[in-house]
């Protein structure tokens, strides 16, 4: 067991606030690592050191392994915690920390390098007992044994990147003559985005929804689950909003799959958070992906179990046990949480700039997590989103009547923001009775451009 005395947060924006926050609530020193377009931002203003790793691109700065080892060594921090995005899923940076005795806040290397790989994944989960969606063993590369596997798989299938995500590489096939025209533009979309050209099949659901389970191990055989998440809200397969419980998923449901959860991550020998990601359609649980790390969406369950997981992370981190059992995780009211982006809310173009008013919205069960200020400059180099509202009620009504208070009350100006797409949401009434999957925003959006 270690105890850490400095942890350097290689991340930037909202989740390196959020976990300097937890440090310093847990005694523990922190060191911000910046680009040079990020040297104002809130993190670095708030963190007990901060250091300059480059230049704007990511490339050169948050994904620059050597500086961030050499920014950890300077300053004598004695674990690393990835945040999400960036490096957080990247075993060679997880190996490269660990080499120089320094504690990676976050999975096991292998694991990492496990789950990173779609197609070594799903063969993984399989082997541990995860439902899968019908589809290849793995990758497939001749037309002919594609064909074979689609036709009785039945058409829609879908060819997938193994690497990467975010819906590049991603063919929907609808039948037989469009098949080896789309499996060669999903490995080039592949190759071009990720490096690795590698494809693999599965069944085309035709109108799920994106159900989450958030897990923690301790690394020595112990896991437990902290309920689902449903992230069905999306455009272009990017998380718009997400709230903990899911509307249509039932107690027992909760109870049954998150037993499987985290019996699986028990006997993978999983160490700290993570997430196993479902498609759900109609009863059945199908596993999609593994996410190695923290989520952007964490806060919500946070809200039900009132458990910090930046605190737990930290911990299994240094070597403790879980400081709960299964039995102690209490599932209490709804939360929802919504991502606010510098983009425009019709066009959902980036709208970077200077922060000219800003004010946050506040109350009971209101939270906000962001690092805008007034002044504060948006750079234009890095992913939009620029704050999370998450709210919390005890029940789902009481939760979405706080959160259009709140929205009402959020104010950003210098640039356009999301917060109408939000508000404009909230207004439709298949929204408000949770009836939506994770094509029904995309088609919601189509109609308002009608």
């Amino acid at each position: 067991m270690r105890s850490i005395k400095k942890l350097l947060i290689a991340n930037r924006g909202e989740i390196a606030l959020r976990i300097h926050r937890a440090c310093h609530e847990m005694g523990i020193k922190t060191v911000a690592v910046h680009s040079t377009a990020d040297a104002d931002a809130m993190h670095v203003r708030l963190a007990d050191e901060a250091i300059c790793i480059g230049p704007p691109a990511a490339g050169d700065s948050y994904l620059n392994i050597p500086n961030i080892i050499s920014a950890a060594e300077i300053s004598g921090a004695d674990a690393i915690h990835p945040g999400y995005g960036f490096l957080s899923e990247n075993a060679k940076f997880a190996e490269i920390v660990e080499a120089h005795n320094l504690i990676f806040v976050g999975p096991k290397p292998e694991h990492i390098r496990i789950m990173g790989d779609k197609v070594e994944a799903k063969r993984t989960a399989g082997a541990l007992g995860l439902p899968l969606v019908p589809g290849s063993d793995g990758a497939i590369t001749d037309v002919e044994e594609a064909k074979k596997l689609a036709g009785e798989i039945g058409y829609p299938v879908l060819i997938k990147a193994a690497s990467g995500g975010g819906g590049r590489g991603m063919k929907v096939v609808p039948s037989e003559d469009q098949l080896e025209t789309l499996m060669q533009q999903a490995g080039s979309e592949a190759k071009a985005a990720f490096g690795d050209a590698t494809v693999y099949m599965e069944k085309y659901l035709g109108n799920p929804r994106h159900i989450e389970f958030q897990v923690f191990g301790d690394g020595n055989g112990k896991a437990i689950h902290l309920g689902e998440r449903d992230c069905s809200l999306q455009r272009r397969h990017q998380k718009v909003l997400e709230e903990a419980p899911s509307p249509i998923i039932t107690a027992e449901e909760r109870e049954r799959m998150g037993g499987v959860v985290a019996k699986a991550m028990a006997d993978m020998g999983y160490r700290g958070a993570g997430t196993i990601e479902f498609l759900w359609e109609d009863g059945e649980f199908y596993f999609i992906e593994m996410n190695t790390r923290l989520q952007v969406e964490h806060p919500v369950t946070e809200m039900i179990t009132g458990l910090d997981l930046v605190r737990e992370q930290i911990q299994i981190a240094e070597g403790r046990p879980l400081t709960f059992e299964q039995q102690d995780v209490e599932f209490r009211g709804h939360a929802i949480e919504c991502r606010i982006n510098a983009e425009d809310p019709r066009t959902f173009a980036p709208s970077p700039g200077t922060v000219k008013v800003y004010h946050a919205p506040g109350g009971m069960h209101v939270r906000v997590d962001s690092g805008l200020y007034q002044g504060y400059k948006v750079p234009p180099y890095y992913d939009s989103m620029v704050a999370k509202l998450i709210v919390y009620g005890a029940t789902r009504n009481g939760a979405l009547r706080r959160l259009r208070r709140a929205l009402e009350e959020f104010v950003i100006e210098g640039m356009k923001t999301t917060i109408p797409l939000h508000q404009a949401l909230l207004d439709d009434p298949e929204f408000q009775d949770g009836q939506y999957t994770i094509k029904w925003l995309e088609e919601w959006l189509a109609r308002q451009d009608a």
